[in-house]
């Protein structure tokens, strides 16, 4: 599916090869205050996808002790945020809506990954989707989110 989209991307993308710089690396030096909380380590990035490995911890649990659904919807979030500023767009785009379905639980300790593609980059509004599983592979959540391009200018030196 991923070829379908590649030409929808620009060839020299620096933000692609600056995040492609930091794979196997926590990400808590993000210019993202949510992104620095979450502290996920860099498994994977290409063009029109992610791959985002986070260990379940205390203050990410509700009181059952499981990953709250409101900290996976921020995973999920996070992750196909960065994938739409890789696409190296000159502005910047923000999330219309994040639809979620929370359908297994995962408990505190546990190690998830979080993965997103990019389904249509169109002119103004790209379409992607989302999932945490565990390790075993188990759909922990899912999610459909469509981002909209705003009027905010994206620096040219690439930060995260």
């Amino acid at each position: 599916m991923i070829e379908s989209v590649k030409a929808q991307f620009p060839r020299d993308n620096i933000r692609l090869v600056f995040l492609k710089s930091l794979i196997g690396k926590h990400l808590g030096e993000s210019i993202s205050p949510v992104g620095n909380w979450l502290n996920g380590k860099l498994l994977d990035i290409r063009e029109g996808s992610m791959r985002v490995e986070f260990i379940v911890r205390k203050d990410m649990c509700n009181p059952m002790g499981v990953l709250h659904g409101g900290i996976a919807a921020t995973i999920l979030d996070d992750v196909l945020g960065t994938i739409v500023y890789a696409l190296g767009r000159d502005f910047a785009y923000t999330s219309v809506n994040l639809n979620c379905d929370f359908l297994n639980p995962v408990q505190l300790g546990e190690v998830i990954v979080a993965e997103g593609i990019v389904i249509r980059a169109g002119k103004n509004v790209i379409h992607v989707e989302g999932k945490i599983i565990d390790n075993t592979g188990r759909i922990i959540a899912k999610c459909a989110s469509n981002l909209i391009q705003t009027s905010l200018k994206i620096p040219a030196d690439p930060k995260f």
